[in-house]
């Protein structure tokens, strides 16, 4: 009995947040190596699920770097990266886009097989649905893009069918050309395109530590001032500091409030959203 009861507490928490998001849109990103765990992704995509029933919007935003360097390692191709961002030539772009594809189908159908709508969509299926040109650097990235504009007609059709919507990274530029989009950027453009209630980043740390080796120093709330002291104090720093710096950009495009949440918690997703601790680091403007 008293199971049952806390189990309803858990309810009557989340209801505020049912009835405040109920149609909002909320991005999440997932990718790296906890993405190729197929027990954190069916717990993850469950959750997805779960917002989807409860009259959220989810759009999944998805990398695939793990399923991609292992490809390359099997072909005998060695991946370079350059300020964590993929170094992309000819042949690798196809060895991408053909790994991004297999995955969405993959996060497609699994989410189909919870009971939920799922739709994934990409440059070629809709067309224009990321517009990119080449990215600018020091070093020459090859076929790495920058995003110009996201067009949110195809991805408001689907949620307005209330579907699950499963977007990869890839971009398409003036040229023709395909282009390697970063997943984290492309989540913050979306969000921001899409003017999303939330961003949320899944990831595999707990979120943002003032001391990495204190587990008492986890932030639980930034701000996007706050934050960017930390990135100028090397507190946060290398793969975090493109997650934080995505969301800074929602935020600044009008995105309320971003999120970087352990994706191996169960039910992360779940417990960031619709309880009143949370479990991650929320970024706020």
């Amino acid at each position: 009995m008293e199971e049952a009861i806390r189990k309803a507490h858990v309810l009557i928490e989340a209801l505020p947040y049912i009835k405040e998001f109920h149609n909002k849109t909320i991005v999440i990103k997932y990718g790296g190596s906890i993405l190729a765990d197929e027990k954190i992704r069916d717990g993850v995509l469950e959750d997805i699920v779960f917002l989807s029933f409860m009259g959220l919007r989810p759009v999944l935003v998805h990398g695939a770097g793990a399923h991609i360097s292992e490809r390359m390692r099997t072909q005998g191709k060695r991946a370079h990266f350059v300020n964590g961002l993929r170094v992309t030539d000819e042949e690798t772009i196809l060895l991408v886009e053909e790994e991004l594809q297999k995955l969405n189908d993959l996060l497609v159908e699994r989410i189909c097989s919870m009971g939920a709508r799922a739709v994934g969509l990409s440059y070629k299926k809709d067309k224009q649905l990321i517009q990119a040109e080449k990215k600018e650097a020091e070093i020459d990235l090859g076929l790495v893009g920058k995003i110009i504009r996201i067009n949110t007609k195809p991805i408001n059709e689907c949620l307005q069918k209330n579907m699950v919507v499963v977007v990869l990274p890839l971009g398409r530029g003036p040229d023709r050309k395909t282009y390697n989009i970063n997943a984290d950027e492309a989540a913050s453009s979306i969000s921001a395109a899409l003017k999303a209630e939330k961003l949320v980043i899944l990831t595999n740390v707990r979120g943002i530590m003032r001391h990495p080796d204190e587990p008492h120093s986890f932030l639980s709330s930034l701000t996007v001032q706050e934050a960017k002291g930390l990135i100028k104090n090397n507190i946060i720093q290398t793969g975090m500091i493109p997650k934080v710096t995505a969301c800074f950009e929602a935020l600044n495009s009008g995105v309320r409030k971003t999120h970087i949440i352990d994706a191996r918690l169960p039910h992360a997703l779940l417990l960031e959203i619709f309880t009143d601790k949370g479990v991650g680091t929320e970024i706020v403007k």
